[in-house]
């Protein structure tokens, strides 16, 4: 039985365990460190978040791992951009890296 991958953004991860947080009290360790991390680089709220990852699946190349990523790390620059797909396959053109900035730069208002 394989089991099924479900991407879930940094933000709606904090949402998250800030409510099993109320609910039970008290984080395992381990919910304690990713609430940690998500609170540090958590910069925008959830529905930003989402409309966000919205408007980057539209680009065609970008696959849905690549989407999320982009979205918890909010890249400003061509070479943030182009360091998210170091490893990858994948290798956005000068474009679409243009096209990724500018779509993160309209969410991304601090």
């Amino acid at each position: 039985m394989a089991s099924e991958v479900k991407f879930v953004p940094l933000a709606e991860v904090k949402n998250i365990l800030k409510k099993i947080s109320t609910e039970r009290k008290e984080l395992t360790y381990e919910q304690r460190i990713a609430m940690e991390h998500a609170e540090a680089f958590s910069k925008i709220s959830v529905k930003a978040t989402k409309d966000l990852i919205k408007e980057l699946k539209t680009l065609e190349r970008l696959e849905e791992f690549h989407v999320y990523k982009i979205a918890d790390i909010l890249p400003t620059t061509a070479d943030d951009v182009k360091a998210i797909f170091a490893k990858e396959r994948l290798t956005p053109t000068e474009t679409e890296i243009k096209k990724i900035v500018e779509i993160v730069a309209k969410y991304n208002v601090v």
